[in-house]
């Protein structure tokens, strides 16, 4: 809990002298807020903090003790060690307290012990809780002392009593069992929770109604409890029961009277912590050689000092951004240290700590910068150049201002002066995010949207490149729609920006104030110091030049930046406006050829149109008229065949056995006469070359007519120009060369793709082997499919190299013709595989055998001829 802001200047008006060091101590500045160093040491660790050269303030026993009692407020029963963690804090915290009270009642530097004995005076350091906690509990060994309670001590000497006579009574036992050889050294322990002694299990009849309590892992020990000792360790698990009892009941007591003291102990707990904050603030006011600034309500109100009358809302003087200075300090603790024992350094009474040589040492580095406001004004503009120093100013006025409301001494010369400010509110950096679906002018836009909702007349606002991120015009238009918002609703208002016309609203508004970063024309490089009351250019092509840009893409620039001087923007316009209206010409004139095309294409899509649509009735026509036309066809076919029948009828029944087949033949003249007559006559014409032309080889698939165009193989060469021999399946013709044609390709492919992939398998494999009967084409027999049975497997597993061969034999011989059988090896050592494949090689009946899957090498598949 920080201090209010009027009681933490005060404290550190009144320290400014406390935190001096004696000469020839170690001064290392980065050791504050570190861990403690030997006593003696000038640091301030877990709160040690040097306050006079012989004076040692020590929060090092102070520990945070807030989760100990809301755990014993929550029912939870506290350890040990808790309870010792919460009686070392209250201990220190009253010594510390005893410590405040001799410093401020000696020495000249008593009143400035003051505020902090003011924090501490109604704390209840809960001395009675202490004195409880240490009259039970030994906090160093960790144990509850057998003052704690008059049972805990009956009850622990009766233990005690009780386990001395166990005690000798085993031991007794133990020696009369190592005499008698039974075990090879006295042994007396612990098993279950009972005191035993150790006995061979051969010799465990010595102790005949003893109880076994335990058996070493080898078995040869037994762990027995006498009969004598039973009633002894039954009193010592009773006693040891009422002490564990005894010892909860005490805890549960100091537990309960923590929990009753959870105010008065979170109370004092949250001083102290004010009290280390304080130092804490003092020291660092102390490691940055701070001022302390003086802080107005209202940032136009006169403030008196020294009888004048300060002009300026913000007055602060040679101010170095904090953060960036701490490396600075760093570097030179060394040189601060040298001068840590000057007398200066007690103070002198002043709310500006000085320091012999300190301020000699300190680095320049960040760049000390003016802040200076005038009263009335409420929209402060800094431009200037890129990487000028703009966004670090306004953070340092934005630092400046927290750290005052925080009671802390700012890095800075003289006495700062600046405005209370119940708000800091700032827009800094890109906002941008994927996952919020905002882009860098949409990141910013929110951010100062959610700013003016809480911004309030007492309200410090800081925005950096207001109005960047989008179109300039309309950035410029809403940069000064928001600055004209804030100029009545906030105390101050500090932008950074590139826009030159936002730094022209100070000649219209006194409420406007301009600022500019300083830059070298010289070096071309900035000064980082505040220009009050100018406006600043961007300087961004001296400075691409300074960086080695190129001098053309420099000088091209130029030329645009001269172009766009407000004195030519009138020309510019005309220009404009001239090439838009010879843009809007041409373009009104490429509309009127389009609708002129437009017209023309529509025009001749409504002609297809109908056209089209005429083409559908004579297509319908035309199928008319076909259909009909096939129907005739149809009719004609029939009743010529109904007449080949009815002759065929009428004759058969006069005719011979000798004229039987002369009557079929004709008959089937007659049939093939009438089919041929009504077929189309291309049918075949597609792809047939001229019989006379085409001479079919002997093996080459063909088409026949007379089959239904199915395929047959060519086995004879032609004998005369009429005639070929053919075969289909089992069935050889001889056919008329006028009714085959050649096949294509394609249907050669899509044929031979018909025939199953078990059967062109088959085939290929005895070609390759050069089995004469794999050139019988489709007389090829099957081998079936490949699944295996108990009836088709011989399993060779187990069994010896020549018993193997044995059976794998009788299993070939034994199969019948074109089947498959399935011989299963393994793998093992490889030897009856090797001679599995051996026999399968060299053996008549076997066509050939493959493996029987990619995935197993121990079985192989043989096809039986």
């Amino acid at each position: 809990m920080a201090l209010g802001l009027q009681a933490a200047l005060l404290l550190h008006i009144d320290l400014h002298g406390v935190l001096s060091r004696p000469k020839g101590r170690n001064t290392d500045r980065s050791n504050v807020g570190g861990e403690p160093e030997a006593p003696g040491s000038d640091c301030r660790g877990n709160g040690c903090i040097v306050v006079t050269g012989r004076d040692l303030v020590d929060f090092s026993g102070i520990e945070d003790v807030s989760g100990i009692v809301e755990s014993s407020v929550s029912g939870e029963l506290l350890t040990i060690s808790e309870l010792g963690a919460m009686r070392r804090t209250l201990r220190a915290a009253k010594g510390f307290f005893e410590r405040l009270e001799r410093l401020s009642v000696c020495g000249d530097c008593s009143a400035r012990y003051l505020p902090l004995l003011e924090i501490l005076k109604n704390c209840n350091f809960q001395v009675e809780l202490v004195r409880k906690i240490e009259f039970c509990i030994d906090c160093k060994l960790l144990i509850i002392l057998d003052r704690a309670s008059e049972d805990l001590e009956i009850i622990r000497s009766e233990r005690k009593r009780n386990m001395e006579n166990l005690d000798s009574l085993l031991k007794g036992v133990s020696s009369q069992i190592f005499q008698a050889g039974a075990i090879d050294r006295p042994l007396t322990t612990k098993r279950r929770s009972r005191m035993c002694v150790g006995v061979r299990a051969s010799h465990r009849s010595l102790l005949p109604d003893g109880v076994v309590l335990d058996v070493s892992g080898s078995g040869a020990t037994y762990f027995m409890e006498p009969r004598e000792a039973v009633e002894l360790n039954n009193m010592e698990v009773r006693l040891s029961n009422s002490e564990k009892a005894e010892e909860l009941a005490i805890l549960s007591l100091l537990t309960s009277e923590i929990a009753e003291s959870e105010t008065e102990i979170n109370y004092l707990l949250d001083r102290i912590l004010e009290v280390d904050l304080a130092f804490a603030r003092a020291a660092y006011a102390r490691w940055m050689n701070g001022v302390c600034p003086i802080v107005t309500s209202r940032g136009c109100e006169a403030f008196n000092s020294n009888e004048s009358y300060y002009g300026l809302s913000v007055d602060i003087e040679g101010i170095q951004h904090p953060l960036l200075l701490e490396p600075s300090l760093r570097s030179f603790s060394g040189a601060l240290g040298s001068d840590s024992g000057n007398a200066n350094l007690l103070g002198d009474g002043n709310s500006t700590m000085t320091s012999g040589s300190l301020s000699e040492c300190v680095s320049s580095f960040p760049v000390p910068i003016d802040i200076k406001i005038e009263c009335g004004k409420r929209v402060v503009v800094i431009s200037g150049p890129n990487t000028g120093g703009k966004t670090a100013s306004m953070k340092t006025l934005g630092l400046a201002s927290l750290m005052s409301k925080a009671g802390m001494f700012l890095p800075a010369k003289n006495s700062p002066r600046l405005p209370w400010f119940n708000l800091v509110l700032a827009d800094i950096g890109d906002h941008q995010s994927l996952e919020q679906n905002l882009s860098t002018f949409s990141g910013h836009v929110t951010r100062i949207c959610n700013i003016l909702e809480v911004a309030s007349e007492e309200s410090l606002v800081l925005l950096d490149e207001i109005g960047s991120g989008t179109d300039p015009s309309e950035g410029v238009a809403l940069s000064t729609s928001i600055l004209q918002y804030l100029k009545d609703r906030v105390n101050l208002a500090v932008v950074t920006t590139h826009y030159a016309d936002l730094s022209l609203l100070k000649e219209k508004d006194s409420r406007f104030e301009n600022a500019a970063m300083e830059f070298s024309l010289e070096t071309l490089r900035p000064t980082y110091q505040i220009l009050w009351g100018s406006t600043g250019n961007s300087n961004a092509l001296s400075i691409a030049k300074s960086i080695g840009f190129d001098l053309k893409i420099i000088e091209r620039a130029w030329q645009w930046v001269e172009m766009l001087i407000p004195e030519k923007q009138q020309e510019r316009k005309g220009l404009l406006y001239q090439s838009l209206v010879k843009e809007r010409n041409r373009l009104e004139a490429q509309a009127r050829r389009a609708a002129s095309l437009h017209a023309d294409i529509m025009d001749l899509y409504h002609q297809i149109q109908n056209e089209a649509g005429d083409l559908d009735r004579r297509e319908a026509a035309l199928r008319a008229k076909e259909t009909h036309r096939v129907q005739e066809d149809v009719k004609t076919a029939k009743s010529q065949l109904e007449t080949v029948v009815q002759e065929f009828e009428n004759r058969l029944r006069i005719a011979s056995a000798d004229q039987y087949n002369i009557l079929i033949r004709n008959s089937e003249s007659e049939i093939a006469s009438v089919v041929e007559a009504h077929c189309p006559r291309d049918v075949y014409s597609g792809s047939v070359m001229d019989s006379k032309l085409y001479e079919p080889q002997i093996g080459e698939q063909i088409l026949v007519k007379g089959l239904g165009g199915k395929l047959a193989t060519v086995v004879e060469a032609p004998e005369d120009e009429e005639t070929i021999l053919v075969q289909h399946g089992k069935i050889k013709v001889r056919v008329k060369k006028s009714n085959i044609r050649p096949i294509a390709s394609s249907e050669r492919n899509a044929a031979t793709n018909s025939i199953p992939h078990w059967k062109r398998q088959g085939r290929r494999s005895k070609e390759l082997q050069g089995d004469p009967e794999a050139k019988r084409g489709d007389e090829e027999v099957s081998y079936g499919p490949l699944v295996q049975t108990s009836k088709n497997t011989v399993d060779l597993r187990g069994m010896r190299v020549e018993e193997a061969s044995y059976h794998l034999d009788m299993a070939i011989s034994a199969s019948g013709p074109y089947s498959l059988l399935f011989v299963v090896h393994g793998m093992g050592t490889g030897a009856v595989k090797e001679r599995a494949l051996e026999i399968l090689n060299n053996h008549p009946r076997v066509a050939k055998y493959d493996q029987e899957s990619p995935l197993n090498y121990g079985c192989t598949v043989a096809y039986i001829k």
